[in-house]
């Protein structure tokens, strides 16, 4: 199966109004990602024990690790929770930038480090969510 097969099934397989907020956000991203890798992480580790929720994920950047070494790793990903979606934007040097930069802007929604966790895409603010994602894809925090 493809990976965009994947991503599809994905988010078929949530129920109806996360999965319309998943449709909606898929394509916001592409629109600002267009030519992008896409990822699709299944949550399930080497032994096919589930370690995390699924995750779809856009773009491409190589993670440094404490030893010196590094992985491959997506700009901004998108994964359904138990209580809503979470958008995450690993590599950001700075761990309080989102907060501190779209916290209060965004609406109902818990702004971490590298993940903006919300119950549905009606409670934020669609522009400043798509400024924190051009934020992370076009200036390379």
């Amino acid at each position: 199966m493809s990976i965009e097969e994947q991503i599809t099934d994905y988010i078929t397989s949530q129920p109806e109004q996360k999965r319309s907020d998943m449709q909606a956000l898929h394509r916001i991203i592409l629109e600002i990602m267009p030519e992008c890798k896409l990822w699709f992480l299944n949550g399930k580790n080497s032994e096919n024990k589930t370690v995390s929720n699924p995750n779809i994920g856009y773009g491409f950047q190589t993670l440094p690790y404490a030893d010196g070494s590094s992985r491959e790793f997506y700009q901004v990903g998108l994964s359904a929770n138990t209580t809503g979606i979470s958008v995450y934007i690993p590599g950001i040097d700075d761990k309080t930038f989102l907060a501190r930069t779209y916290g209060e802007k965004i609406g109902k929604a818990s702004v971490t480090g590298y993940c903006i966790k919300f119950k549905a895409l009606k409670d934020i603010s669609i522009p400043i969510l798509e400024a924190a994602i051009r934020d992370r894809v076009e200036q390379e925090l």
